[in-house]
């Protein structure tokens, strides 16, 4: 397993953290969620009350980025997710941020990277690219009912809404757009829950795997 590397890009709310998560404990793998470094830079912007496209300052807290302390909780709030989307955009950012995903990529024994450009532009020599998707009003379901778990309320439209706008700056951005790659693996979860998800991931991934010995 030694320097294997998994792509799993897709929309938003679709599911591919927490399935990148689980195939990162089943191989063994490091697993990286590359959304939360640009959730990083946005929230450094937000907490300096600067505005979103201050490119000199964004690029300063790209910089200052350390993937291996990156705080999930901290960066999980849905405002800090769109002014990701938004800061995502400016080119140079991302150029810097994927330097340094590409480094994390190469670090033994191998990662379980996921975001939206993964397998297109961040590691497009993968062993593996899964490209995860769902229906935009599954997806905002499960968004909503997350959030519904956690004792608070949420407008499932203004959530649905959220998202489709997300996808659209997402893959009509003019670096980097959400797409799959071309040797990319189609798993769409709209009818599935996580673990038969994960469950057709990893026939995916072993089927793969088993083709190259």
């Amino acid at each position: 397993m030694s320097g294997l590397v998994i792509a799993i890009d897709g929309p938003a709310a679709s599911g591919k953290g927490t399935l990148a998560r689980r195939i990162a404990a089943h191989y063994r793998l490091n697993h990286l969620d590359t959304g939360l470094s640009y959730r990083a830079v946005a929230k450094a912007l937000l907490d300096a009350g600067l505005p979103l496209d201050d490119v000199e300052h964004a690029e300063d807290a790209a910089h200052g980025v350390d993937l291996g302390k990156i705080d999930r909780t901290v960066l999980s709030a849905n405002e800090v997710g769109e002014a990701a989307s938004k800061v995502a955009v400016i080119s140079s950012v991302r150029r810097i941020l994927v330097e340094k995903q590409r480094a994390f990529a190469t670090t033994p024994p191998g990662a379980v990277l996921d975001g939206r450009d993964i397998g297109t532009v961040v590691c497009p020599s993968a062993d593996v690219k899964i490209y995860l998707t769902a229906d935009p009003r599954v997806r905002a379901e499960r968004r909503w009912r997350e959030i519904e778990a956690k004792g608070l309320k949420a407008d499932f439209e203004a959530i649905l809404a959220d998202i489709e706008q997300r996808d659209a700056r997402d893959m009509n951005r003019a670096d980097s757009p959400l797409k799959p790659a071309e040797d990319a693996h189609l798993l769409d979860s709209s009818k599935m829950d996580i673990d038969s998800a994960f469950l057709a991931a990893c026939g995916i991934i072993d089927s793969v795997l088993a083709s190259r010995k």
